[in-house]
């Protein structure tokens, strides 16, 4: 990741993280993230956000979950995740969001592109899978730019808000991976 741009793994206390999250709080209340996420208008108090914090840390403990904040010039701009990591099926999800006002300068593409390669070379998984919005153009534009296979549309998927949406779900296998990588050497 470039010096201006880079994960923070969300491991520290929830009071710190709050702190950091505090500072980035327009973006929550901008009212953007609800176009593609069912929990903004949810993220209205400390509490809430100490709740997700905690459930972070827990999920990340039992080796269920990662999730890493992504930092824009000290700024948290938006969240990359292993939303699920299933060792039985060597499969992890992962799910992200990027601020508008942030959106078109590579950042989601070099975090999403560094958990693929995490998941394959420290975690040994065999498939990375992720599971956008059918509509969400920029969104499923991060998962093309890493070559993922779109796998299938799921319909009726999610209800955001009450606008229920349809899923694209794009997956990369290891040996995918791998052959790319290679042949970018």
């Amino acid at each position: 990741m470039s010096q201006s741009a880079w994960l923070w793994f969300i491991h520290r206390s929830p009071a710190a993280i709050w702190r950091l999250l505090r500072l980035s709080a327009t973006i929550f209340r901008s009212g953007l993230l609800s176009e593609w996420l069912a929990w903004p208008p949810h993220a209205d108090s400390e509490e809430f956000f100490l709740r997700f914090i905690r459930g972070a840390l827990h999920d990340y403990a039992d080796g269920k979950a990662m999730t890493c904040a992504v930092l824009y010039q000290g700024v948290v701009v938006g969240n990359v995740s292993y939303n699920s990591i299933c060792r039985n099926l060597g499969k992890a999800e992962i799910g992200y969001w990027l601020s508008k006002e942030y959106q078109g300068r590579g950042i989601m593409t070099t975090a999403v592109r560094y958990l693929i390669s995490d998941a394959f070379t420290r975690l040994n998984l065999h498939k990375v899978q992720i599971s956008v919005a059918a509509d969400n153009g920029p969104s499923r534009a991060v998962c093309e730019r890493q070559h993922m296979t779109l796998e299938g549309i799921i319909r009726n998927s999610e209800n955001l808000n009450g606008r229920v949406v349809d899923h694209a779900i794009y997956g990369i296998q290891y040996a995918q991976w791998l052959a790319l990588m290679l042949a970018e050497t």
